[in-house]
């Protein structure tokens, strides 16, 4: 397997209005992540991916994108990006960027003169259509509820948004609009940035025949199963990576909603003709189902077992995988897989980042950040789950009680809530009035008490990295081959990993009760090493008894 310094890497996502606000005015910004490089360092990451900085009216904080090559004045100017790229750089720190060109804002130049009428040379850089039977083209649903289609009475058309309708989706079958992007990625590239993650990025080829989709909540079409895999997605992502991203060393990630290990196989292959990793999803849709991802199910840990297992098997040595379960989408993994406990935090981590793939964290995991706890739908700000509430609970096919429940357990907003540094007035994160309020558990849940506690999640998470980043045992726990043990056990997530002649054995409890577990007899290695756990364990054994939440790694 060909090494690289992005496979070696582990990436911190920044969600940077919910950072660190250095001026007071309640949104984080780049000055408040300068001032946290620090941090970042001696956490042990070494690649600092920025959710979207550019201009933007916030629709969807951000990845509604008016101008992509400006800063959002609430973040900062240019001149800020630029000393942030510096710093970073010293320190040692890569900067990945977000990259959001299946859509634009409606507010961005190419929409304003696209709608300008019919025959504007920009008309064809979006997607419009004309009515049938004097009703939208197709019944296809926004991901952000109602129609995917929205009327403009000027010209007389229906545009295209996947998303929100201020999220107008982008005609990539135009080859203008494909070297329009090309050049602004550049523009970064030159900059000096050190990747891309691309949100999305699956859904840019759209179907050369619009037709209805199924129906899956009772109102609108599955726009999802038409648009994940366009006729051309891989025409046009090799082309982006011939034209651009084969120019620069530099890390890709892509948001692939709906693709499965075939697909990965080609969006992110080892030959390098498109992407270096994709994001899936299959995982993290486990408590939920094809048809509704509002539930609450609990998560199934031999399913999520099975599931990890066949994207560690079916990728190696073709193509490359990415490991998380948190991000600025996601609600938060201790809460979700875990208890909102220390324990169940670290547990997660230790099952989660030794397997074999890219890392990446997102802000406040580190420190076992958990769900906020929400009584109201009046709460939140998240424009998919105040969307889903109303169109759900309007059309009757859900309860108003059962479905802030869902909202509570599955919301973005969940891992949107500030930074918490430390006790002081807003936990550190601002002087001012914070945009999304402050988890109440920031006065015992914060970096600065947990840089003071050796037994802490942050500590935990430093030795985790380090051992996987800088220590004799790194190619094994970076490169080496991944096999399930104890496939069934409803408690345990234990696996191995092997390289060459060096081999290392996790055993995590997931669970709040104690764990007995039977291990194959190929494990007791009399002269295996703990590398990982609780201090002053026995030799590795063949029988070991787990505490709740244990997490124990021995290598031989």
């Amino acid at each position: 397997m060909k090494q690289t310094w992005w496979k070696e890497s582990v990436v911190y996502e920044i969600y940077p209005r919910s950072f660190c606000d250095s001026n007071g005015d309640g949104i984080g910004d780049l000055q408040g992540i300068i001032s946290k490089l620090d941090y970042l360092r001696e956490l042990g990451v070494n690649v600092l991916w920025l959710a979207p900085i550019y201009q933007s009216p916030n629709d969807d904080n951000g990845y509604d994108i008016s101008d992509y090559r400006a800063i959002n004045p609430e973040f900062g100017t240019m001149a800020d990006f630029d000393e942030l790229l510096l710093k970073a750089h010293e320190k040692g720190l890569k900067i990945m960027m977000d990259l959001v060109v299946n859509h634009s804002s409606d507010e961005h130049a190419w929409f304003l003169e696209s709608r300008s009428s019919r025959d504007n040379p920009k008309r064809d850089y979006y997607i419009w259509r004309d009515p049938v039977d004097g009703h939208e083209p197709t019944n296809w649903g926004s991901a952000f509820g109602g129609s995917a289609w929205e009327w403009d009475e000027k010209t007389g058309q229906y545009y295209l948004h996947c998303f929100s309708k201020k999220q107008p989706d982008l005609n990539w079958d135009n080859p203008k609009l494909r070297n329009e992007v090309y050049d602004m990625m550049r523009f970064w590239l030159d900059k000096g940035i050190d990747g891309y993650r691309m949100d999305v990025i699956n859904r840019i080829s759209k179907p050369e025949v619009f037709t209805d989709a199924p129906v899956i909540d009772g109102l609108y079409g599955d726009t999802g199963r038409i648009v994940h895999f366009g006729p051309h997605v891989h025409e046009y992502i090799q082309e982006m990576n011939r034209e651009v991203l084969s120019h620069y060393d530099c890390m890709t990630v892509g948001e692939c909603g709906g693709v499965g290990t075939e697909e990965a196989k080609r969006f992110a292959s080892s030959d390098g003709t498109e992407l270096g990793m994709i994001f899936q999803f299959e995982h993290v849709m486990l408590d939920g189902n094809d048809r509704d991802k509002w539930s609450h199910k609990p998560m199934d840990l031999p399913a999520l077992k099975e599931n990890l297992s066949k994207w560690q098997r079916e990728l190696d040595q073709v193509a490359w995988n990415s490991l998380y379960f948190n991000n600025h989408d996601q609600p938060r993994s201790v809460s979700r897989l875990g208890d909102n406990s220390p324990e169940s935090a670290k547990a997660i981590a230790a099952a989660l980042y030794l397997m074999q793939g890219t890392p990446y964290l997102y802000q406040g995991e580190e420190l076992g950040m958990t769900n906020y706890p929400f009584k109201s739908i009046d709460e939140f700000q998240d424009i998919e789950c105040i969307s889903a509430y109303r169109q759900l609970v309007g059309a009757g096919l859900r309860s108003p009680e059962d479905m802030l429940d869902a909202v509570c357990y599955k919301s973005r907003d969940n891992a949107r809530t500030p930074m918490q540094w430390n006790t002081e007035k807003n936990a550190g994160f601002t002087d001012g009035t914070p945009w999304l309020k402050i988890n109440p558990n920031y006065l015992t849940v914060n970096a600065r008490a947990e840089e003071e506690d050796p037994g802490s999640v942050l500590q935990f998470y430093r030795e985790l990295l380090r051992l996987r980043r800088k220590s004799e045992w790194k190619d094994l726990l970076v490169y080496g081959s991944f096999r399930l043990l104890l496939e069934e056990d409803p408690q345990v997530f234990c696996y191995l990993r092997t390289y060459g002649k060096r081999t290392a054995l996790v055993a995590v409890n997931m669970s709040a009760q104690p764990a007995a577990v039977n291990l194959p007899e190929e494990t007791a290695f009399r002269d295996a090493v703990q590398i990982l756990g609780t201090k002053g364990r026995k030799a590795l054994e063949t029988n070991l008894q787990l505490q709740p939440w244990e997490a124990l790694v021995w290598a031989w």
